[in-house]
């Protein structure tokens, strides 16, 4: 069920596009100097058959985009994304770093007067 609404969702898409590129441009675009009428439809044309065909696509587009988001979250309610991974296999015992022998991460004895700075004058 899933596939096919993608493959429609898909389709749609790609109509959609070509549908909008084949539009002829009305000018004005973004509504830049569309005039300060109260009526948002003055001055427009009415809808011609490609607009109308975009507003369904759209949509069409919109209803297949909601759809599939649905069937994602009721299928991931059910189970989690590692469970569907399938089983892991068995980890590897942990191994540890091997430190080095000997006192050479201690500090150097109190009675080292080699990094201390030298007295002032």
């Amino acid at each position: 069920m899933q596939n096919v609404i993608l493959i429609v969702h898909l389709l749609l898409a790609l109509s959609l596009i070509g549908v909008v590129l084949v539009q002829r441009s009305e000018g004005g675009g973004l509504g830049i100097g569309g005039g300060g009428d109260s009526n948002p439809t003055a001055g427009r044309p009415p809808l011609t058959a490609m607009a109308k065909l975009t507003w369904g696509l759209a949509i069409a587009f919109i209803a297949t985009s909601l759809t599939l988001t649905i069937i994602a979250a009721q299928q991931s309610a059910t189970s989690s994304v590692l469970d569907r991974m399938g089983t892991p296999t068995e980890p590897s015992a942990p191994t540890t770093p091997d430190l080095p022998v000997g006192d050479t991460l201690l500090p150097p004895p109190a009675d080292d007067d080699s990094l201390t700075p030298p007295p002032a004058d």
